[in-house]
């Protein structure tokens, strides 16, 4: 296939990856919005997507080697397909819409989720020569920043079509979205498909690169959750009196902010002018993600003003969390060998889908334990800051391996 045929067709696929991500992030929107209006608490709330994370660990693991044994376009098929069927069963009528329709339909979205991510983020691998390890950086960053700021986007998103066209309406607007992207998804062409026999067990790696890799990526993901998906919003909404629409507004900021930083880190992370990241800058960029958590930690406890604690700890937490995030990401593409891209990219995702998950049951669990309040929330961001310790000597290996 010709250079700008990849070209071609990677900008589809980015395209479909960005329309799946504004959906994704505004059907969580309008999940809690709509089921908040009925009456459940913030912490029910986040439990309902502990299915999501769950069904993200299988998949990922299952979907890489979907991708080996079948190729990278079926798995994005598949994905968005999965996608319409989610939001498609929460159009019904009000009576539908139970508990365990909804954790069933975020389920289902989860597992779309992981599909079209190691889809997406393994045809990179397709499309960018092997000798230009600066321009797969820049690449990654951009995909990997992209889909975050849009789903920052996608929170304002459901917001304004739940205000607009109601529940239902506002779901069969999504699932339009992600039709097209469907349709789409039929033109580029297949890639991806390793040329052998694909037996389930070469999903575990033997390079000690990418399982240290992966290792480092569950306590990095672990970290960031286990003080940001139930503690903080439950802080904001509680303690702080924020409104629950400004502490989503001020929660799709910082996501927007988030992803704005990941594709604009390979200024000053490496691939940009200079040569890309290494096993060192992982490292580092990982111990770094401990500073400002420490710091909101000891302002928190000498009790300074909590939300501007908060605010600026964020968005210290913000750079150095997104450069982390970037750099473990270019790592795994980079070191993925040509025609098993997919499946080392499916299991570090497994990997990241596992982090999230222990770090969404510590975030509730934590919270509660300490009592709630500020206690509860220095507890989960002390925990937090232990986690990016053990993220960061897991890093240890990968720098001995590289250098070996």
């Amino acid at each position: 296939m010709t250079g700008s045929a990849n070209t071609r067709d990677f900008g589809i696929v980015t395209a479909c990856y960005w329309a799946f991500t504004l959906t994704d992030g505004a059907l969580r929107m309008l999940v809690l919005l709509h089921l908040h209006a009925l009456g459940y608490t913030p912490l029910q709330l986040a439990l309902l997507f502990v299915g999501y994370e769950v069904f993200g660990v299988v998949t990922n693991l299952v979907g890489g080697w979907m991708g080996a044994r079948f190729g990278l376009k079926p798995l994005l098929f598949t994905g968005l397909a999965l996608q319409v069927v989610a939001l498609g069963v929460l159009t019904g009528p009000e009576a539908w819409i139970t508990v365990p329709l909804v954790v069933g339909a975020q389920a289902l979205s989860g597992i779309a989720k992981d599909l079209v991510k190691t889809s997406s983020k393994s045809w990179i691998k397709h499309v960018v020569a092997s000798n230009e390890s600066g321009r797969l950086m820049r690449w990654v960053a951009l995909l990997t920043g992209s889909k975050n700021a849009l789903k920052g986007v996608g929170f304002f998103l459901g917001g304004v079509l739940l205000s607009r066209l109601g529940f239902r309406g506002a779901l069969l607007c999504l699932a339009a979205i992600v039709a097209v992207a469907l349709i789409l998804s039929i033109l580029p062409r297949a890639v991806g498909k390793s040329p052998g026999r694909v037996p389930f067990r070469g999903m575990f790696s033997s390079d000690a690169r990418i399982n240290w890799l992966s290792a480092a990526r569950i306590f990095l993901f672990g970290s960031r959750d286990a003080w940001f998906v139930v503690a903080l919003p439950v802080f904001l909404a509680t303690d702080l009196a924020w409104s629950h629409a400004f502490v989503g507004t001020f929660l799709a900021a910082w996501v927007i902010g988030y992803g704005l930083i990941q594709a604009s880190s390979p200024r000053w992370a490496g691939g940009g002018t200079g040569p890309p990241p290494d096993a060192v800058r992982c490292l580092r960029w990982t111990a770094s993600c401990a500073l400002p958590l420490f710091g909101m930690v000891a302002a928190l406890v000498l009790d300074l003003h909590p939300g501007a604690t908060l605010v600026v700890g964020l968005a210290a937490f913000a750079v150095v969390f997104a450069t982390a995030s970037t750099v473990h990401s270019y790592l795994i593409v980079a070191y993925a060998e040509g025609d098993k891209v997919s499946l080392r990219v499916g299991f570090y995702y497994m990997a990241n889908a596992l982090g999230r998950l222990a770090g969404t049951l510590i975030s509730g669990a934590m919270y509660q334990w300490a009592g709630g309040g500020r206690d509860g929330l220095v507890a989960c961001i002390g925990t937090a800051a232990v986690l990016i310790v053990v993220s960061t000597f897991a890093c240890v290996p990968i720098v001995r391996a590289e250098r070996a």
